[in-house]
């Protein structure tokens, strides 16, 4: 400590001998000096992706870690990781100590100490050292490895009330299936009630339930998580949930209960319930292992066997795509707590069950309310339509005072039919939830085992008796994956800002613990979004372990002769039109493409090294499918702008998209092959990669008018984004590309395939104009004519159609625009996780003001352009460099004028060469 900070604590011993400051303001101002002293700071410290991690699935974890500093210029110079079996990090406990590395690097260090053990907690902390010869210590961070091997689960079994007959396991039915069952199941609920005798220091529970489940300790739920655990291809694994119990115990009985929902693992053929398809992995099932230690140091186990008890749960039907229905009268509300006589309950049956992974991802929460703006009473004040003003994924959440026997439905919609009823018909219909009173009583309520995409809800009131029912408040709960939102926008453009927030949105409520399609009729991990939207959602969210989880989707869910099909994972065939729907090349290639960008977004091989072997045995699979290097199979350019109803690509020959899309695959795939060291398999790509190029340009290309198949955007655009338009002719093809949007008056065509490809070509070709002149208007279908019908979330079709759903993100590639053009950053060639990066900001005089931000894997990227005030404000993270790009002029940073080696300078611009810190740039 320096000498002033020395004077101030001894004048502080003074002050305190005197009895003049109680303890805490003594603590407080000891910490001044310190303060003062925190030029560099460690700022956030992740393992395998996350901070203070429960359940991780490797003995060998990852580290990364974000530093800040108020100095300019900043990069780490070395580093030091000590991880311990203790807190206190006392010599005995150490397990490793990597001593200094002088490195820069921060991401993704691998851990090399002594072998860790499963299902053990350990605790890390970070040194580092920087250029300005600071140093800084972060916060003790803990760990809790998971159970990796099924013998780590012990005694644990898994339980259920009844056992699906194996003759009725359907894990992947074909959409046509008229398979039926003949027998209702009835949703089960647990419970098992233990003695607590001595003081807990730890307790530690691995809780699987199939498809979703509720806990609950003494009555009162562990966490505030819905839809627990997230969605998997359950015949290959499920994931369990890691939770620190060791405050919710109490001295004497305990009681641990559980409630379960079908999910995903099990859709009930109800009639009058809407079904989309029909997989039956099984019925409802749990387990568990809960290991207290207590202070003494001994150790108990519970866990999941034949004697726990069950019973019939007072929700009487769940089903994502039907809806749920809850029977006060089945059971007391205190049917949890350890009072409860549960002598009648049966006991549980043991059961066999999937492969157990712990998860990884942020668990699905409740993330926003959103509160009526408006309603219409019908019937004599019995049927109620509440418009929330929002269409978002989630569930309602009510409190009604009712009687016993009474009964309320809710009808959710996205869309009101022209008498004001609740439209469910292009949604996925009949789609309900049901409350049955048990007796006279005011009541909260939600469903918890599914969801729906709504705006608006229809509440009928069927009182039991002459009584009426009364609702006494309702609630959209919009529900998504937790993930943290990364990343802003905002422009003195109106409309752009509108367009954002539809576009954002729709990401929203199409992200769970799958990347949906849509939050109502499918709810299906379709694939071509992940590639297509990717940019736009890490722009945005924290989406590293939710990408990381859907390329482990596709892993599993790809066919032995090496599809990828097109929703993963995968639940049901839809055989319509033959294999249309299941093998389009547009979708699967995310395999390879979302792999790619993820690795270059967050600098972690292991997206590359993980899907290796998944990518090439589809590169295989598209090469025994092609023709002549040549693939017609797919979708193609689905929903784009033609003659007829929206679907199957009307403009685009499937031959261009699908073969353009193999093409990229090549390319990247022999990026890939060299960057992890298999120089045979890049050839092989390279030399194939050839062969596509050279059939795909015989094909398609019409040398005499400097244009592919039709003529349309996207075969335009495609081939000139991925490569495939030979150098000599590049230009001529792009003016074709222009004069072809400018002679349709800069109306859109290109559909979910094509539209990224479109603003991509253009933006790299410097017609951001071309961007702005198509997408900023409100008179033909688009995002403005959207806007305009009165969406609040982005719809399946430009024309924001009534009979498609009107909650979709396959067509929001401009937010990665707004990102990356109007707000002008973009990731140098060659660099990954933004550690070199450009501000390159376009449209300065239609758009005068805009400020976006980003946390990348380094930490903030700010930038402001106030054009308005003549100035910009910038933040570059430590360990970061930026390349801010302006218009020609001379200008001041912070004040002072840069040294020449920073800038330079051509006819039209100014490149300023900055190291973190924070700017002012004024001209």
């Amino acid at each position: 400590m320096n000498t002033t900070g020395e004077k101030r604590k001894k004048r502080m011993k003074n002050i305190v001998k005197q009895g003049i400051v109680l303890g805490s303001i003594f603590l407080l101002l000891l910490a001044i000096p310190m303060v003062g002293m925190a030029k560099l700071a460690v700022a956030r410290v992740l393992i395998e992706g996350r901070e203070n991690p429960l359940g991780i699935n490797t003995l060998t974890p990852a580290f990364s870690w974000q530093l800040s500093s108020d100095k300019s210029d900043v990069r780490q110079q070395a580093y030091r990781i000590e991880v311990s079996k203790s807190a206190r990090f006392a010599k005995q406990d150490m397990l490793w100590d990597s001593q200094w590395v002088a490195a820069e690097q921060s991401l993704n260090l691998l851990y090399q100490g002594t072998p860790l053990a499963t299902g053990t907690s350990y605790y890390i902390r970070i040194h580092v050292r920087d250029n300005k010869n600071e140093t800084a210590t972060s916060a003790v961070q803990r760990f809790h490895t998971g159970l990796l091997n099924a013998e780590d689960w012990g005694n644990a079994r898994w339980i259920a009330k009844d056992i699906l007959p194996d003759s009725l396991v359907n894990p992947l039915p074909l959409s046509s299936s008229k398979l039926r069952l003949d027998k209702s199941y009835e949703l089960p609920v647990f419970r098992k009630s233990v003695q607590v005798k001595k003081k807990i220091s730890s307790s530690i529970a691995y809780v699987a339930g199939l498809g979703h489940y509720e806990l609950l300790l003494n009555g009162k739920r562990v966490d505030d998580a819905v839809l627990q655990p997230g969605w998997t291809k359950y015949d290959k694994e499920a994931y369990y949930v890691v939770y620190d119990l060791t405050q919710a115990w109490q001295q004497g009985k305990n009681t641990i209960a559980a409630l379960l929902g079908n999910g995903f693992y099990y859709i009930p053929p109800i009639k009058g319930r809407f079904q989309k398809h029909k997989v039956a992995f099984g019925l409802p099932k749990l387990k568990l292992k809960i290991v207290n230690t207590f202070t003494d140091g001994t150790q108990e186990f519970i866990v999941s066997d034949s004697n726990w008890k069950t019973h019939r749960s007072p929700i009487t039907f769940s089903s994502m795509y039907g809806g749920e229905d809850y029977d006060a009268q089945i059971l007391p509300d205190h049917w949890s707590a350890p009072n409860y006589d549960d002598r009648s309950w049966q006991k549980a049956v043991t059961t066999d069950g999937p492969n157990l992974r712990a998860q990884d991802i942020d668990p699905v929460k409740i993330m926003q309310r959103f509160a009526p703006v408006g309603y219409q009473q019908a019937d004599g004040g019995k049927r109620i339509t509440y418009d929330f003003g929002q269409n978002a994924s989630g569930i309602v959440t009510m409190q009604m005072t009712g009687q016993a026997g009474d009964t309320v439905r809710v009808y959710p919609a996205e869309l009101l039919t022209a008498d004001g009823r609740p439209s469910q018909k292009h949604s996925g219909s009949p789609y309900y939830y049901q409350y049955i009173f048990e007796k006279d009583e005011t009541v909260s309520w939600q469903p918890r085992f599914t969801y729906y995409g709504f705006r608006y809800a229809e509440v009928q009131l069927r009182p039991a008796g002459g009584k009426p029912i009364r609702i006494d408040s309702i609630q959209l709960a919009h529900i998504r994956n937790s993930t943290r939102q990364m990343g802003s926008f905002k422009s003195s453009d109106t409309l752009f800002n509108q367009i954002h927030e539809l576009i954002n949105w729709a990401i929203k409520s199409n992200m769970v613990s799958v990347f949906t399609d849509c939050p109502h009729r499918e709810k299906l991990g379709w694939l071509e979004q992940l590639h297509l939207m990717g940019p736009s959602v890490q722009f945005n969210f924290d989406a590293e372990r939710l990408f990381a989880k859907s390329l482990r989707d596709m892993r599993q869910s790809q066919t032995k002769d090496g599809l990828v099909p097109e929703i993963a994972p995968e639940y049901v065939q839809f055989d319509w039109d033959g294999d249309m729907f299941r093998d389009s090349p547009e979708w699967g290639s995310s395999s390879i493409i979302l792999a790619w960008y993820a690795y270059r977004w967050y600098g972690n091989k292991a997206f590359l090294i993980d899907n290796y072997t998944m990518m090439t045995r589809y590169i295989d699979y598209l090469g025994t499918k092609a023709k002549d290097h040549i693939l017609t199979q797919g979708l193609g350019d689905w929903y784009d702008l033609g003659p007829e109803r929206p679907g199957v690509s009307q403009l685009t020959t499937p031959g261009i998209t699908a073969t353009a899309i193999y093409y990229y695959d090549l390319k990247l795939m022999k990026e890939i092959a060299t960057l992890l060291g298999k120089k045979e398999d890049a050839n092989k790509f390279e030399n194939l990669q050839q062969a596509v190029f050279d059939a795909f340009n015989q094909q398609f290309y019409r040398p005499q008018e400097h244009s592919y198949g039709s003529g349309s955007q996207t075969a335009l655009a495609m081939p000139l984004y991925v490569g495939l338009v030979p150098k000599e002719v590049e230009q001529a093809v792009f003016e074709k590309l222009t004069t072809t949007v400018c002679q349709n008056d800069t109306a859109l065509t290109a559909g979910d395939i094509g539209h990224r490809y479109l603003l991509q070509v253009l933006q790299a070709n410097n017609r951001d104009d071309l961007i702005y002149a198509m997408h900023h208007r409100d008179d033909r279908p688009g995002y403005g004519y959207q806007l305009r019908k009165g969406a609040t979330a982005l719809t399946e079709s430009w024309a924001g159609l009534p009979n498609v759903s009107n909650n979709h993100f396959m067509l929001g590639h401009l937010m990665e625009w707004f990102h990356t053009g109007l707000g002008g950053i973009q990731q140098d060639a060659g660099s990954t996780a933004f550690k070199h990066f450009r501000i390159e900001p376009k449209m300065l005089n239609a758009l005068k003001d805009c400020e976006i931000s980003f946390r990348s894997p380094y930490g903030k990227i700010y930038f402001n352009r106030e054009q308005s005030k003549g100035n910009y404000q910038l933040e570059i993270p430590v360990n970061s460099q930026c390349t801010l790009i302006l218009p020609k002029g001379s200008y001041l940073v912070n004040g002072k004028q840069l040294d020449r080696d920073a800038v330079v300078s051509t006819k039209e611009q100014v490149e300023l060469k900055l190291g973190s810190g924070k700017y002012t740039i004024t001209k």
